[in-house]
């Protein structure tokens, strides 16, 4: 049987990755086609394929693009589809990109460094693709702190301290809150007891969705409003929904104004729990009744209770 030889673009789609990234691996790192015919473009073989599989695994794994190569190409049986460890290397103090510019990420999990690296590059499908597998593999809120927030947050860093990356923190945000929204929901007849939102001007509203993914896997549903909620606006929600249990999020000291959670304690029917999450908030200065949730775990526990 003649092996299958495959064009750059029939390749890119059995791995996944973009066309311009095979050419990428080729042009810079030797990983191209091997496969030739009198008359034709060189094509894929078998082994070809088998490293690049090796290629992309050490990647995802948080491996440096140029170290995955050489690890490729030395491969003694590049045609056994076996599942191998990252190779050992120095200790990776940051996730660099080809134009110089990091991320300080430290002893961070391999996936989150894989995940900076495929956010530096911008490649949207990379980066949905590691934050639908971290999700599946390790659960939404393993998932969150582990591999996500510690990426978000130095991009975050960076961005701030530079003024640069801001089109990277834009990209990886918009892939999160996608793959954690298209993560199953409880029925639609399923009552929702639980209301999300972030303070007035707040405008991290990652949390709060992890938040509603993760209560969802249990059966939860939450009606999440999103970034940026002015007081009135959440008070009409509350009485219009009539929830259980309601979480303001936020994520600086300058957008954590308790009065926010003052007028839900004194609604007419108030939410037997009222919960005020995220590092922003001063737990001396909240009003009596309000409870802090130190994480998104005990937020989900709390809430689980609150509407079981």
């Amino acid at each position: 049987m003649t092996d299958e030889l495959l064009s750059a673009g029939a390749a890119a789609r059995q791995l996944g990755v973009a066309v311009t990234t095979l050419r990428s691996w080729h042009q810079r790192y030797g990983l191209g086609p091997s496969g030739h015919r009198h008359g034709h473009h060189r094509r894929y073989t078998r082994d070809d394929m088998a490293r690049l599989a090796l290629m992309q695994q050490l990647v995802t794994s948080g491996v440096a693009p140029a170290e995955a190569a050489r690890w490729a190409q030395r491969s003694p049986t590049p045609t056994a589809p076996v599942l191998v460890s990252s190779p050992p290397s120095p200790p990776d103090t940051g996730t660099r990109d080809g134009g110089g510019r990091s991320l300080a990420l430290g002893d961070a999990d391999p996936a989150a460094r894989g995940l900076g690296r495929a956010a530096l590059r911008l490649d949207a499908l990379g980066v949905r693709h590691l934050v639908a597998t971290a999700v599946a593999e390790r659960g939404v809120l393993d998932a969150w702190d582990q591999v996500l927030r510690p990426v978000l947050v130095a991009v975050g860093e960076r961005a701030g301290r530079s003024h640069e990356l801001v089109e990277v923190e834009h990209l990886l945000s918009g892939c999160i809150s996608a793959v954690f929204g298209s993560l199953p929901r409880p029925p639609r007849d399923c009552p929702v007891r639980a209301l999300l939102a972030c303070a007035d001007e707040e405008q991290h509203s990652l949390p709060i969705e992890a938040l509603a993914a993760a209560l969802a896997v249990r059966g939860i549903p939450a009606r999440v409003l999103g970034a940026r909620v002015p007081p009135r606006a959440l008070h009409a929600a509350v009485r219009r929904t009539g929830p259980v249990a309601v979480l303001l999020w936020a994520h600086t000291r300058a957008t954590a104004d308790p009065a926010q959670l003052t007028g839900l304690l004194t609604e007419r029917g108030r939410p037997a729990v009222v919960a005020a999450g995220g590092p922003g908030w001063d737990p001396a200065g909240l009003p009596a009744g309000v409870v802090t949730p130190a994480t998104l775990v005990d937020a989900v526990e709390l809430f689980t209770a609150a509407v079981a």
